[in-house]
């Protein structure tokens, strides 16, 4: 991977993740909860302290700086995410971005949270220890289908030659 293809990829990934964050503040005007990033930087504090899965990260020894924490790795994670997928669709798309090939990625990043960061939180495997397991596992993918989306119109906007 080039240097333009990973300066590109971190604008993309910066890109969606603000959209998909404007997606949560309209789900949070509407009533309808969302992830509170503190418990991302609480889990990451435990984490550096040698503890990775929790009963209820919520209940868990707040850490320093757990807001500021949860957000940067929010990003970095977004980040990550579209230098995964430009790796996967090649310059070629960067120069002339289409929206499947990122719809799909989006889609595919749900498995982060419903199979690995939710089970580690204490939430289970696809929200299975919440009280409504299944819209929790829906808000989850529209989510990360806003981010796909947000990772094609990113690309639009920084496309290269």
């Amino acid at each position: 991977m080039t240097l333009a293809m990973l300066q590109a990829a971190l604008l993309i990934g910066v890109g969606a993740t603000v959209i998909m964050d404007l997606w949560g503040i309209l789900l949070r005007r509407l009533g309808i909860a969302t992830l509170n990033f503190a418990m991302v930087g609480r889990w990451a504090g435990h984490l550096m302290k040698g503890r990775a899965r929790h009963e209820a990260i919520a209940k868990a020894e707040p850490v320093a700086n757990e807001v500021a924490w949860g957000w940067l790795i929010h990003y970095g994670i977004g980040v990550l995410f579209a230098v995964m997928l430009v790796g996967m669709v090649g310059e070629g798309w960067l120069g002339a971005p289409t929206l499947w090939p990122a719809l799909a990625w989006g889609v595919v990043t749900v498995a982060a949270p419903l199979c690995f960061m939710q089970p580690l939180m204490g939430a289970g495997f696809f929200a299975s220890r919440t009280p409504t397991p299944g819209r929790n596992c829906l808000k989850s993918l529209v989510t990360h289908s806003v981010f796909g989306v947000g990772l094609f119109l990113s690309a639009v906007v920084v496309a290269i030659d």
